[in-house]
């Protein structure tokens, strides 16, 4: 579903993401770990071209989308993003957030869009949300409507930045329930995290970056009680 080649990215003299190969199968759930500045949330950014790359491919489901001549809405479309923070519109309730980018990007008539929309909702547990203003919702509930809102698009995949760490602890574990559903559905996801429980049980792979680049990479097994590389080992033990 993604396969990324020869990825660098610089931010001025900072090289931030140093030739990275990375390829994610379809329906396969791969989280990414790494401690601050590490480029974990550069690298995901690049997969959907909201950093573009200075040198490297990326291909979701075949297309390059790093060739020039393509329409990157459109592309975007097809890679789901939740943020750390949530992004909803405040002006808006929550059924519009939803609605919006399925009636403007996939050109979904209202009526279907709303229907859409309910169902996601379902989903994540919040259709009787759907006349409410964000702020009406408690953060971990914001979240699931940032996520119920990339469901309605119906992307190839999704990415998650760090999606539960603006969130007070004791909503963390709804928002990766909600994940943890979509993973048992067969959902395609890169996931930068920083919950390590989320990742032994969820991922089918675990990848641990630093200074730019992979240092290390298998099933989550193996990272998390065998780790081979010295980089990893010191902190999985800061941070287990």
């Amino acid at each position: 579903m993604i396969k990324v080649y020869g990825l660098h990215k610089y931010f001025g003299k900072n090289h931030v993401l140093r030739g990275i190969d990375l390829e994610v199968a379809k329906g396969s759930v791969v989280c990414i770990i790494g401690p601050s500045g590490s480029g974990k949330s550069t690298l995901l950014r690049c997969m959907n071209l909201l950093e573009t790359p200075n040198e490297g491919q990326v291909l979701i489901d075949g297309v390059d989308i790093t060739a020039a001549g393509h329409n990157i809405d459109e592309l975007r479309a097809e890679a789901g993003m939740v943020f750390q923070r949530f992004n909803l519109f405040p002006h808006m309730t929550v059924l519009d957030n939803i609605t919006l980018a399925p009636m403007k990007v996939r050109k979904v008539s209202q009526a279907e869009a709303e229907k859409q929309a309910h169902e996601v909702l379902r989903r994540v547990g919040l259709e009787e949300k759907a006349p409410a203003y964000p702020k009406q919702l408690s953060g971990g509930q914001q979240q699931r409507v940032a996520i119920a809102r990339a469901l309605a698009m119906k992307p190839k995949l999704f990415l998650f930045d760090e999606p539960t760490s603006a969130l007070d602890p004791e909503l963390v574990g709804e928002v990766l329930d909600v994940m943890k559903g979509m993973a048992l559905e067969g959902t395609t996801m890169v996931v930068v995290t920083h919950e390590m429980q989320f990742a032994k049980e969820v991922a089918d792979r675990v990848i641990f970056m630093d200074g730019g680049v992979i240092m290390e990479e298998g099933p989550p097994e193996l990272i998390f009680s065998q780790p081979q590389n010295d980089r990893t080992k010191a902190f999985l033990d800061r941070v287990l």
